[in-house]
């Protein structure tokens, strides 16, 4: 492995709060991830929470890449169906989501965490509305349709956490999605069955 920079770092404590919450950004169990020593870890940051930190940016701005990529699809309702694949397809992000909302009001985390899942949902949920409008429905409709879409994937992050979940898949290594997809990062290939239920719920037409 090569000369480890900050943003390594931040991708592995990522990883690790996808799988444990912001307890497991640890930095010696986040070393071990990378296979370093944690010495090498206060070359690039002073301290636990700076960790932390660089982690939720880091899933911001994967939050702003997907967003960017989505963009291209120029119709509403192919672009909502992408969204779907990619969202449902990933299983670290939809862990990741559930996790950072379950402590954002934690008296300890929650002053670092709350505001960054705020402005994360609420970037994405406005995304969805504006999709859902340019496909013809009112903003009203809209707004609720994204809430209730949105609603219903974290809730299947939360049932994958006590392992009853059976279509939240976890990406594989070698995973070679769709070429739209492909195009906004997608890791794995979404159930399609899954995706034509959300699309449904959406007010859109399942493929």
């Amino acid at each position: 492995m090569g000369r480890l920079n900050a943003d390594d770092w931040a991708k592995a404590a990522l990883d690790a709060l996808a799988e444990g919450g912001t307890a497991a950004v640890a930095v010696e169990p986040v070393a071990v991830r990378l296979g370093v020593s944690k010495g090498s870890f206060y070359w690039h940051f002073p301290n636990r929470q700076a960790l932390v930190e660089a982690a939720l940016e880091r899933w911001e701005a994967e939050t702003e890449a997907i967003i960017a990529g989505l963009v291209q699809v120029r119709d509403p309702v192919e672009r909502m169906r992408v969204l779907l694949e990619r969202a449902f397809g990933d299983g670290r992000d939809a862990a990741i989501s559930f996790r950072l909302i379950s402590e954002a009001d934690d008296p300890v985390v929650g002053p670092v965490v709350g505001p960054v899942v705020r402005r994360v949902t609420e970037r994405r949920l406005a995304f969805m509305r504006a999709a859902l409008e340019e496909a013809g429905q009112s903003p009203e409709e809209a707004s609720r349709r994204a809430q209730d879409a949105y609603g219903g994937y974290l809730g299947l992050a939360a049932l994958a956490r006590i392992g009853v979940a059976t279509e939240v898949p976890k990406p594989p290594e070698a995973a070679k999605p769709p070429a739209t997809a492909a195009r906004i990062g997608a890791a794995a290939e979404a159930p399609s069955g899954l995706v034509d239920l959300a699309m449904v719920k959406l007010g859109l037409p399942p493929r």
